[in-house]
């Protein structure tokens, strides 16, 4: 019924958004001596504000057209070069002679597209072949396509990289660190001729005992049998994966904005400023982040009470508990990969020492392959956008695929 209801309402608001969205457009088309009064102004900034706050189930497009190769900007094309029900395998194709090493991006699969990472792939771009993990949206894969849980996830990782071949360097921003590190175990236990050059984890929960977080408290603070009864719905018969179990897109956003709630009652009403006043260059700003805020996905019932479980709750892999399809992961196992770990000093989703506890796992890596950084003066989302990660951490990732080559 949850979903249900969500979308009722969704649907009974939609009329009103149009119909806003019309005035709107219609009092702004009017002459400056009606546009310009103050509290006509007021009233399209109000009108537009309610129209656009909503939420998206498609995609945004990466909209990555060109980029500097050398001194050079060269078109960039985007390819979808392998596919399974769940997920999708991005290249961005550029027109360079000159040899790249290969990058495989892993982008979280926590109720937001892939796009999310637009700015990583724009700065990886600038000296690299980028590919980047495009998880699809659970509630349009049918029931027939089975189940997607944590070890599924990891399979996925496993073919990608092998798909790619045997120069593949891994780089995981999030959640996704702890299936990347096990997918890089599994393959070089097995001695996998594909098995990563390098891995660089970015501000993931590799253990998240260390320095507790909100986000860690939540995960922790109810018995994974309330998750199961209180945060999973069934997909309606409207789509494509009716029936399926999903963790809703709509309450993980809820979720991440309680947490930050006067931030974004602040960025709402700075944005009804920018309307009345026309400040056309900060509102485009705010509206690019919150199209993309707002911008959606399901995720199978599986994958997130699995991850809750052995990630958040029971700490499986700092324990050496986790298994991979009923395996043993043993990072020990891993000797060729060189490890690059990334922290933001203010991150309160991934707190400093959650990701480089990673180092602790991976003793057969020698201490020269072995690298951490800790970005001072950002969040989560600094570690991997914006002018620091592009100044700052982006060289030093730079620099440790390169003497991985």
């Amino acid at each position: 019924m949850l979903y249900a209801m969500y979308q009722a309402r969704s649907d009974m608001l939609e009329p009103l958004r149009s119909f806003s969205q019309f005035v709107s457009q219609s009092l702004e088309s009017q002459e400056s001596a009606v546009t310009d009064n103050l509290m006509v102004r007021n009233v399209i900034a109000a009108c537009d504000l309610f129209a656009k706050a909503k939420l998206s189930y498609e995609s945004p497009p990466f909209a990555i057209d060109e980029v500097l190769d050398g001194n050079q900007l060269v078109p960039v094309t985007e390819e979808r070069v392998l596919s399974t029900p769940f997920a999708s395998l991005l290249k961005f194709r550029k027109e360079t002679i000159s040899h790249k090493p290969k990058v495989l991006v892993v982008a979280p699969l926590s109720g937001h597209y892939a796009t999310l990472l637009r700015a990583t792939v724009e700065t990886l771009l600038l000296d690299h072949e980028v590919y980047i993990t495009d998880w699809h949206n659970a509630r349009d894969v049918p029931l027939s396509a089975g189940r997607f849980g944590f070890d599924e996830y990891v399979e996925h990782l496993i073919r990608f990289i092998e798909f790619l071949g045997q120069d593949v360097h891994l780089l995981a921003v999030c959640q996704p660190c702890v299936q990347s590190l096990i997918a890089t175990a599994i393959m070089a236990e097995d001695q996998n001729p594909c098995q990563p050059r390098s891995l660089t984890l970015m501000a993931g929960p590799i253990d998240t005992r260390i320095n507790p977080t909100k986000v860690n408290e939540l995960a922790t603070g109810k018995p994974i049998d309330w998750f199961k009864s209180n945060l999973i719905a069934t997909v309606p018969a409207r789509y494509e994966g009716a029936g399926r179990r999903v963790y809703p897109g709509f309450m993980q956003l809820s979720a991440f904005m309680s947490m930050n709630l006067n931030r974004h009652i602040k960025a709402h009403a700075d944005m009804f400023g920018y309307i009345v006043f026309r400040e056309e260059e900060k509102l485009q700003a705010a509206r690019d982040f919150y199209d993309e805020y707002f911008a959606v996905l399901d995720l199978a019932e599986e994958f997130y009470i699995e991850t809750v479980d052995r990630v958040f709750q029971q700490h499986l892999l700092p324990q050496g508990k986790m298994t991979y399809f009923d395996r043993l992961v043993r990072p020990e196992k891993i000797k060729k990969t060189a490890l690059l770990t990334v922290e933001g000093e203010r991150d309160d989703i991934c707190a400093l020492g959650q990701t480089m506890a990673a180092h602790d796992l991976c003793t057969s890596i020698r201490p020269y392959k072995k690298k951490h950084h800790m970005q001072a003066g950002v969040g989560h989302y600094g570690v991997f956008s914006g002018g620091k990660w592009a100044r700052q951490v982006y060289p030093i990732v730079r620099n440790s695929i390169l003497m991985s080559e």
